[in-house]
């Protein structure tokens, strides 16, 4: 078994969805489809605005009586919120776990072997996830020799690979699925029923191109803030997300950063990268 690195997500939370009808009620509110949440499997998946942006981003592991959600902690009472209001008469219980129960990331892959353990389903490189108290999780990492790290490599190594997060890359109820690559990274199931904001993402699924995306980029000079304006030869071209060790990511627009001699956010300058699983083009960027 090759090394593991561990860390425990102190920005994360956890809720708790169970009871008779908490699939149906899932599977009506989200963006990929809840019958992907078996055999020790997870999905990463959104809830929608009717306008079809995201407004919150998570992912879904099973649980003995129902689903564990972990979520932006940020984004945890808002979402308890926003699902309270869409339970109506669903026989369906919305509990927040946060501080009771906590998420930790273990990589480079998906080697290790522990209960309860299961693969990132937005990518097999970032590794593994495992939800418990601070005691279970505490065990499971000295079991498997797990070299403790800090939440910064953790993000290091997801800038690095180009996935985005809610509320470290971008915020609520702002952008669209597929321009945080949900299209790409398996947050999107285009052959399930209905679900709030979904004509949206057909729509957008059946267009020539996508405009906009996340994309990482080598940042030289001081990484500006989330959200900083990107300028692509002076003109407007996208908002910057998050930083580490030198790599950033960004939401860019792909037709104004083609043939551009600068990129820049703040002082800093942006070189665009194409992530190993982008089917799409990156303008400019570097090998």
């Amino acid at each position: 078994m090759a090394n593991i690195s561990a860390t425990i997500l102190d920005d994360r939370s956890v809720l708790h969805v169970s009871g008779p009808e908490a699939a149906e009620f899932l599977q009506g509110l989200i963006t990929n489809d809840i019958g992907q949440v078996k055999d020790g499997a997870a999905i990463h998946a959104g809830l929608l605005s009717p306008q079809g942006k995201i407004l919150f981003e998570f992912i879904i592991a099973g649980h003995d009586d129902g689903y564990l959600i972990d979520c932006a902690g940020a984004e945890a009472p808002a979402l308890v919120k926003r699902l309270t209001l869409y339970k109506l008469r669903s026989k369906v219980e919305i509990k927040d776990l946060s501080g009771a129960l906590h998420v930790a990331a273990l990589w480079p892959g998906a080697e290790a072997e522990a209960p309860g353990l299961f693969t990132d389903p937005r990518l097999a490189e970032m590794g593994q996830r495992l939800i418990g108290d601070e005691a279970s999780l505490s065990q499971a990492m000295k079991a498997l020799s797990a070299e403790p790290c800090g939440p910064a490599d953790y993000h290091a190594r997801r800038i690095g690979l180009g996935i985005a997060e809610m509320c470290q890359d971008y915020p609520s109820g702002e952008i669209y699925p597929h321009e945080a690559n949900f299209d790409r990274l398996g947050g999107v199931s285009f052959s399930k029923g209905c679900y709030v904001g979904q004509e949206v993402v057909s729509r957008m699924k059946h267009k020539t191109s996508i405009r906009k995306r996340i994309v990482p980029v080598m940042v030289s000079g001081d990484a500006p803030a989330m959200g900083a304006e990107i300028r692509a030869d002076g003109k407007a071209a996208g908002q910057f997300g998050s930083s580490q060790d030198g790599r950033g990511l960004a939401l860019l627009r792909l037709d104004r950063i083609e043939g551009a001699q600068e990129i820049t956010a703040g002082t800093a300058r942006l070189t665009p990268l194409k992530p190993g699983w982008a089917d799409f083009e990156v303008p400019g960027a570097a090998s």
